[in-house]
């Protein structure tokens, strides 16, 4: 640098290098010429005028200059390092600035009031509280923590680290602690939910003579918010009001979404027409706002009367727009007015897609989740670590399996790597049959919280492998993270998987007694399917007449599941009675009683279920199977002829059928539950969609490439039997995940044991 310096200097210039220096508007070079200057003629010890080459190359963020001069300067004094520091600071380069602190420390220039504040400053925004506290005590040998600057930069250290007791103490030891402290240790006491306290100090700073002003109240009402505190966050902006302080689209928007938090209608209608009154309710954050509560209190028409109203859009109304349909369920309505936006030029950004992606992923619209996320890199838009975590679940849902490998693998291109993202691959490997990919991610994972070893033990249950699933649940335990109801929940699924009915009865009891958690209706709902699906349907019967809660949906469906396993109608009908109830609109449970009555022959039984489901307007779940080929989702319907290559289907299905017959395997026609000919009840088992699946995919991939089929139903033991034999004869595994479980199956032989 110096040599270039000489070289500038060696150049022509008008003015002399020392005029260069008193000039506040010259430029890189000149100041550079300067630096020549005074590096040729040895003036480097003058630190008047290396205070002056600094200040001009701080002007133009050259740090690497300034350092330079730094290090040649013989004796630089404070004012030389706080003009470095200082700029640094303003750029956010906290790193460097820390590092000049230390180099000015020694050299044994004492810092002063105007360079510890920056010190502070970049201690708090690197989350550094070591050394900040060192900084704290460096200031007091000298001197420094007099200074209100100093004071202030100190408390607001210690309330962005959570140390509010040291924040406390720091505004005690002032003399007259102003406005601004006083604000910020009442915002972080309501941040961090300590209402009581934030409330005291709110009331001696009044008593001291200290009014709030707006950003007063709004860091206590944001603050309170941020904390889960809704109707603290309300009493405070209500407060604010009668205080006569007029709020803006700050406190506005704080206090909105506490009301939506609160689900409180009739509130957010109340200030919803003072905002109009107080003519802010244009503002384009108060709208946004004001979507988001009506979203979140469920009343869509209110929410698109907002959005209509407004006099110009801009993109985050828009977004809260999509949210607040997307929360309501209402995802056609959610992608046609984003398919709107789109056509009226609106700049959507990285949050519209994500926002709409994640509508798509939550409400079942995972293809279109899939789309979208191609899309929104077509047109430009990066997506980024939010967007690959709600993307990732669709992947799961339809087992997606190359759609969820390309997003893994974009995330580590993109240098995308968190606990979050980590959780989400276990959950979609595990979900489209690699657990072995689970297990992979989870074990390069550096740091792990509950949701990771849920995420896994989950994992493990879905597939059968208990051992599995059992070990990595102590192992938990072992490394210091206690379970929750999740995590009970998928131990327990495990042990209904595969039958083990002594040690999830143990793991059930083990919930209140050595870990204080009272079970839940999805655990007496895993109870009830373990004990059921062991033959054990009196015990299953008794579990819910002792239960302390109401029976819900999901245990009387656990079981009437089990009866039609066990073919029990007494208890079936039992449990039916109370799920046509609770589910009237549900056709699966009239489906599942009316299975029972026609395993036992009951034909008239099966003839009254089949006559309700018409009065009532239902109609069967058509029995529906995909299958990725070639990075494609395929849809095959059960029954359906319309498929293009449905002939080709159906006469490798009769090969299949035919070297079955001839190593002695026969059709299985019990699971054909109508009264027809046994002729006829073959033909139908030939239409069950996860067979027709598999022989689709024999049909359209590589000999020897693995299959993945998901079925929106329970596969049937003939389908098993079936896909069991072409595994063997082919040398294919075949993934298949039914409503219950995963069924890997290779030669011959299935993960579930014959147990499902």
């Amino acid at each position: 640098m110096a040599r270039q310096a000489l070289q500038l200097f060696n150049g022509h210039y008008s003015l002399s290098p020392l005029d260069l220096l008193s000039s506040a508007t010259a430029s890189l070079l000149e100041a550079r010429q300067a630096h020549a200057y005074i590096f040729k003629t040895g003036l480097f010890s003058e630190t008047r005028l290396t205070t002056r080459l600094l200040a001009l190359y701080v002007n133009h963020h050259c740090l690497a200059d300034a350092d330079l001069v730094l290090d040649l300067a013989p004796e630089p004094d404070v004012f030389s390092f706080s003009t470095v520091i200082y700029a640094s600071s303003k750029l956010n380069r906290f790193d460097h600035v820390l590092s000049l602190f230390h180099r000015m420390l020694c050299r044994s220039v004492v810092p002063d009031s105007h360079v510890i504040p920056c010190a502070v400053k970049a201690c708090t925004g690197l989350s550094d509280l070591l050394s900040g506290k060192q900084v704290h005590g460096i200031s007091l040998v000298c001197g420094a923590t007099s200074d209100s600057f100093v004071q202030s930069s100190l408390i607001n250290m210690y309330i962005k680290s959570g140390q509010l007791t040291d924040a406390r103490k720091m505004l005690d030891e002032m003399s007259e602690p102003n406005l601004v402290c006083w604000s910020a240790l009442i915002s972080g006491y309501a941040r961090q939910g300590y209402v009581s306290d934030a409330k005291e100090a709110f009331e001696e700073m009044r008593n001291a003579g200290i009014e709030p002003n707006l950003v007063c109240w709004n860091g206590i009402i944001t603050g309170f918010n941020q904390s889960g505190y809704y109707l603290e966050s309300v009493s405070m902006f209500q407060k604010m009001h009668l205080h006569g302080t007029r709020p803006d689209s700050y406190s506005v928007s704080s206090v909105l979404a506490s009301v939506g938090d609160l689900e409180d209608l009739n509130l957010g209608v109340q200030i919803h027409s003072y905002l109009i009154k107080q003519g802010i309710g244009q503002d384009i954050c108060v709208a946004s706002a004001l979507i988001d509560m009506y979203g979140k209190c469920g009343c869509s028409s209110q929410m698109s009367q907002v959005f209509y109203e407004m006099e110009q859009l801009d993109i985050g109304v828009c977004n809260a727009m999509v949210t607040g349909l997307s929360r309501n369920g209402l995802v056609d309505e959610a992608l046609a007015m984003f398919r709107q936006f789109q056509g009226n030029g609106v700049d959507l950004n990285v949050l519209s897609w994500t926002t709409m992606i994640t509508c798509c992923t939550q409400n079942g619209k995972d293809m279109e989740a899939l789309d979208l996320f191609r899309e929104m890199q077509i047109v430009g838009v990066k997506p980024n670590s939010v967007t690959i975590l709600c993307m990732i679940p669709a992947c799961g849902n339809i087992v997606a399996l190359m759609h969820g490998k390309a997003a893994h693998g974009f995330s580590i291109r993109r240098g995308i790597s968190d606990v979050y993202l980590a959780s989400a691959l276990i959950d979609m490997y595990a979900k489209c049959g690699r657990v072995q990919l689970s297990r992979q991610c989870f074990d390069l994972m550096p740091v792990r919280n509950l949701v990771c070893w849920n995420a896994l033990i989950g994992g493990y249950a879905i597939h059968g492998k208990d051992k599995e699933a059992i070990e990595m649940f102590h192992l938990m335990q072992k490394n210091g993270q206690k379970p929750d109801i999740v995590s009970f929940t998928c131990i327990l699924t495990a042990c209904s998987q595969r039958g083990l009915t002594e040690e999830g009865q143990n793991y059930f009891n083990s919930m209140s007694v050595d870990h204080r958690i009272e079970p839940q209706l999805e655990h007496y709902a895993c109870m009830v399917s373990l004990l059921g699906r062991a033959g054990k349907l009196e015990e299953a019967y008794s579990m819910i007449k002792k239960m302390p809660y109401k029976p819900d949906a999901c245990v009387w469906g656990a079981l009437l599941s089990s009866c039609r396993v066990h073919n029990n109608m007494s208890l079936g009908e039992i449990a039916a009675k109370h799920l046509f109830e609770l589910e009237p609109d549900n056709p699966g449970n009239y489906v599942l009683l009316s299975n029972i009555y026609a395993s036992n022959g009951k034909w008239p039984e099966v003839d009254n279920v089949r006559n309700m489901l018409k009065r009532m307007g239902l109609r069967k779940n058509p029995g529906c199977s995909w299958i990725e080929v070639k990075r494609k989702m395929h849809m095959i319907l059960a029954g359906d002829r319309s498929h293009p290559q449905m002939a080709q289907i159906i006469e490798k299905l009769g090969q299949l059928n035919m070297e079955m017959m001839k190593l002695g395997h026969l059709p299985n026609t019990d699971f054909v539950l109508q009264d027809v000919e046994e002729q006829d009840k073959e033909e139908i088992l030939c239409g069950h969609s996860e067979k027709l699946a598999v022989v689709f995919g024999l049909l359209n991939t590589l000999p020897g490439s693995p299959l993945q089929v998901i079925k929106n139903l329970r596969i049937c033991g003939d389908c098993h039997a079936v896909i069991k034999f072409i595994s063997n004869f082919e040398g294919r595994e075949i993934f298949v995940r039914d409503t219950k479980r995963f069924h890997h199956f290779k030669d011959g032989v299935c993960s579930c044991g014959d147990y499902w």
